[in-house]
């Protein structure tokens, strides 16, 4: 019996080399042949957008960019609202006003319900409608970005796909300003691909907070999450609610309020969520009553050292909350590399983070007037130092005149990352746009490039050169002629490894709104093994 299961298997195999399917060689298999694995764009990209706000005083921008050199000439990258499925209690809701005045540009609308753009009808299962036909955001060339633009209380979560020379590199921002009352601000959110775990330092169940975890699944299948969150004594007690066993409809978002996943109020709590089945995109919401507010993107997967890029020069105060999975304790080194080199805050030299618990510290006076980059690494420098996430909290302003964001530890750009919304005319009201350039370790070159503008224009490019242990604050390149908003493309050229982020700052009501999204590298490219036909395989002894 055995021998014939193998003469089945063998004979498969026949047919793949017969009609020409490459066989992958592993390399370390003896055959000399065997080269490294080259590294090819990738050819479809799926990105979710949260929920923006339900405020009735929020307008809210989506800009989407792809830079240029991808596979292929034809393709597509749309984001189509998702349906709107309750409040994590699995009930649902209807989903009705998804996509209202939200189109390309300003001009198209979504019209909401009929089918999905995979061609499923909408027929829903009771706990939300399927995501609309016609798509918010439609791009239509490689090197331009496109917006789309919605004031509307129901604004939906986006579910989108890119393929084809859409697909390297395919990035997309939601900004949305709040004009007034709880998390009034800038609330900026790069749009996140679906993963099945994510880590989220920062958040808080405290009186005066209201932190909402969106959890958006871009599948035709629904997905089962858990959500659990971990204080300064570890595991919290559940409160009213339960973050076990969350459904995810299908092509659904659903938002969930941490604090009644509490026992208690509490100030500073880390969020894991889990998938148990499919994938969800994960961001937090947080909004202060007094302080302002803005997403809370998942920190970098968990390791012994953490970079946190991009502490604006100005800012009046920075929380540091760190988080050490499992259950060793981890001592910490503290250090900020600045525009003139890496200084010891100064009470603040070293952290001992408990393991399973959260651990807050108030870093006074950080900054010092220079922008900067937090650098957390094992006290010992050991290899087999514990796991760590971290995220600060930054506050610009004073008194009620206060606005918060938030900067969780962020991966290494090791080749190419991509920020969009960046206003060509910041003097005429629009945000100013600044990028944060950290060497941690060696030095490195990089070079800047600003796609042309929503509205025209042509691309500039401009090199930077870093010094080790330092962080440059950059007024990145504007468009030739350019117009609306543009992207902005960093490449790292030569030297160590290079963490970044992009600040926007606006003026509000004599408030200092800003909003800073990490520049983790954009995954445009994937490692595809040597393969090759091998027809020893239907040998089956």
């Amino acid at each position: 019996m055995n021998r014939t299961l193998i003469g089945l298997g063998g004979t498969v195999v026949a047919l793949a080399a017969v009609t020409g399917v490459a066989v992958v060689a592993a390399p370390g298999d003896g055959d000399a042949s065997a080269t490294a694995a080259a590294h090819k764009p990738v050819e479809r990209t799926t990105l979710v957008c949260p929920q923006p706000s339900s405020s009735d005083v929020a307008e809210t921008t989506w800009t989407a960019f792809t830079p240029k050199g991808g596979p292929g000439k034809k393709g597509s990258a749309e984001l189509h609202p998702a349906a709107r499925a309750g409040d994590g209690s699995g009930k649902g809701g209807s989903g009705d006003g998804a996509g209202k005045d939200a189109g390309k540009d300003g001009d198209d609308k979504d019209k909401g319900g009929g089918k999905d753009k995979d061609g499923n009808a909408g027929k829903g299962d009771g706990k939300g409608q399927d995501a609309g036909s016609e798509p918010v955001v439609s791009s239509t060339t490689p090197g331009t970005p496109v917006t789309a633009e919605t004031d509307s209380a129901e604004a939906p979560a986006l579910v989108g796909t890119a393929d084809g020379p859409f697909a390297p590199g395919w990035t997309v921002q939601q900004t949305t300003t709040v004009s007034a009352g709880a998390g009034r601000g800038l609330h900026g959110a790069a749009c996140s691909a679906p993963d099945t775990s994510f880590w989220f330092p920062g958040a808080s169940t405290a009186a005066g907070r209201q932190d909402y975890v969106h959890l958006t699944n871009p599948d035709n299948s629904a997905a089962v999450v858990d959500v659990e969150l971990y204080g300064k004594g570890g595991k919290e007690k559940a409160g009213a609610g339960s973050g076990e066993g969350i459904t995810v409809p299908p092509r659904s978002s659903v938002p969930v309020l941490l604090s009644t996943l509490t026992a208690k109020p509490v100030t500073n709590v880390t969020v894991h969520v889990t998938a148990r089945t499919g994938r969800v995109g994960a961001q937090i919401q947080a909004a202060d009553q007094k302080a302002g507010g803005d997403w809370i993107a998942p920190a970098d997967d968990a390791q012994p050292r953490a970079v946190l890029p991009g502490i604006p020069k100005d800012a009046s105060s920075v929380r540091l909350v760190v988080f050490a999975p499992g259950s060793r304790d981890a001592d910490l080194k503290v250090r900020l590399a600045g525009e003139s080199g890496a200084i010891t805050p100064a009470g603040s030299e070293s952290l001992h983070v408990r393991g399973g618990m959260t651990t807050a510290v108030d870093l006074d006076d950080l900054t010092k007037g220079e922008a900067g980059s937090l650098v957390l690494s094992p006290a010992d420098d050991s290899s087999d130092a514990p796991r760590i996430v971290a995220a600060v909290r930054v506050t610009r302003g004073k008194g009620s005149k206060q606005e918060t964001a938030f900067i969780p530890s962020t991966a290494p750009l090791t080749h190419r990352a991509t920020v969009v919304d960046n206003p060509t005319d910041p003097e005429k009201g629009s945000s100013a746009a600044h990028l944060a350039l950290s060497a941690p370790d060696e030095g490195a070159k990089v070079r800047v490039t600003a796609s042309a503008g929503s509205g025209g224009g042509s691309p500039r490019s401009t090199t930077v050169t870093l010094k080790a242990h330092t962080t440059k604050d950059v007024l990145p390149p504007r468009p030739s002629g350019g117009k609306g908003s543009y992207a902005v493309t960093v490449e790292r050229l030569s030297g160590g490894p290079v963490f970044a982020s992009r600040t926007l700052a606006r003026e509000q009501d004599g408030v200092p709104a800003f909003t800073v999204q990490g520049m983790p590298d954009d995954g445009s490219t994937v490692a595809v093994p040597h393969a090759a036909q091998d027809l020893s395989v239907l040998n089956d002894e």
